[in-house]
């Protein structure tokens, strides 16, 4: 039996009145989910353990067959992982924003991209923090993108902090870190405007009318967390396609191996079917491969409402449909399809919910053993061919 989960990041969403009380993803075309919905089950899950906060991080987990609740410590912890960062005990990893914050002395969260900037401009960046501000305590890590990694050696502050991306157009004054060493963490966000004010980076981006990286933003900090890989929890040997460090980190500690595609982004210009064309490719060697396409979320992040509905449609039709198209090949599967969290593109700042989350499966098993006159067929094209198939 092949297993594949493909899931679009923050596709799920409310009824947007501009598409006539529809959601993007109902409002979008999508003829090869529809077939999956249709051929094969339907449901609702809830991926947010009750009193967690909803993000890809704890969603993820749950979709992968990890209680987040025993096992999450953090986000940039499973960033650190996919990076090769190695945490000792005490260590903690924070995620570390490239952001545009606006000016005085509350100043607002303008973007929480810096504007997208890029891998490499924004690797000329971390570079230069770390030179700058690294210690013996301190390493800068650079990532993708805007998204990049703080390791705090030998026991870090024990703060609350908030996600840049639930704070967008608002005064940040109110959602600094929290509680016991509160301070010296803000000590570094503040230390970092110096360095970034005026960087040669940001006076090229400055002058091609871009938005510049005024300063770092640190959330999401975690230790180290006991994972147990998936070949132990289920014997299954499997791979993970994704472009963001969290999806990758993830697929680090449960034992996946991760699957590089050329061109995929994290962002809506990704690489959609070189995604789908890996999973082929992989499954004539491994049991199950776990897709994620960060698109979607992004768009409802950027309330970018023809954004999120493209996204969608090229989810479904060059990563959905080019899987069932090929997957048939391989025998036996199962494909899931969902999301993890709803983005809601109706709510400026966006921010994700918690709520239960569309999914549905379809699969084909060539061999039944239940009785002659139990067994029964789908229609040509959906494949289930016994009662017990539906699970």
């Amino acid at each position: 039996m092949k297993y594949v989960v493909l899931l679009g990041d923050g596709m799920a969403d409310w009824a947007v009145e501009s598409l006539g009380g529809k959601t993007p993803l109902a409002h979008a075309k999508t003829p090869h989910m529809d077939r999956i919905a249709r051929e094969g089950t339907l449901g609702l899950i809830d991926t947010v353990p009750k009193g967690m906060k909803p993000g890809s991080d704890v969603a993820i987990l749950s979709v992968l067959g990890y209680d987040p609740a025993v096992c999450y410590t953090g986000r940039g912890p499973l960033e650190a992982a996919s990076m090769g960062v190695h945490l000792d005990p005490g260590d903690l990893a924070f995620r570390c924003n490239l952001v545009a914050l606006g000016d005085g002395a509350d100043p607002v969260m303008e973007d929480f991209t810096a504007g997208h900037i890029t891998s490499e401009e924004a690797r000329e960046i971390i570079l230069d923090l770390d030179r700058n501000m690294g210690t013996a305590a301190l390493k800068f890590y650079p990532g993708v993108g805007y998204r990049h990694l703080l390791v705090w050696k030998g026991g870090g502050p024990e703060v609350e902090t908030t996600p840049p991306h639930d704070i967008t157009g608002q005064a940040t004054a109110g959602y600094l870190p929290k509680g016991k060493g509160a301070e010296a963490v803000l000590g570094v966000m503040l230390r970092s405007r110096e360095v970034l004010k005026g960087h040669p980076v940001n006076r090229k981006r400055d002058g091609a009318g871009k938005k510049q990286a005024t300063s770092i933003w640190l959330w999401g900090q975690g230790g180290k967390p006991a994972m147990e890989p998936l070949s132990k929890k289920y014997g299954l040997s499997g791979g993970m396609i994704s472009a963001v460090d969290l999806l990758n980190g993830l697929g680090v500690y449960a034992g996946l191996e991760i699957l590089k595609v050329p061109g995929a982004t994290g962002y809506i210009d990704t690489n959609y079917a070189g995604k789908a064309e890996k999973v082929l490719e992989a499954l004539g060697e491994k049991d199950f491969v776990f897709v994620h396409v960060e698109a979607p979320d992004e768009m409802g992040h950027e309330g970018n409402l023809d954004g999120k509905v493209k996204a969608i449609e090229d989810f479904d039709e060059k990563v959905v449909g080019t899987v069932l198209k090929g997957i048939g090949r391989f025998g036996d599967y199962r494909v899931l399809v969902l999301s993890d969290h709803p983005t809601p593109i109706a709510k400026r700042p966006t921010r994700r919910s918690q709520a239960p989350l569309p999914s549905c499966v379809r699969g084909r098993k060539t061999t039944c053993r239940a009785p002659r006159d139990t067994a029964r067929k789908r229609p040509a094209g959906g494949a289930l061919s016994c009662p017990r198939d539906a699970a």
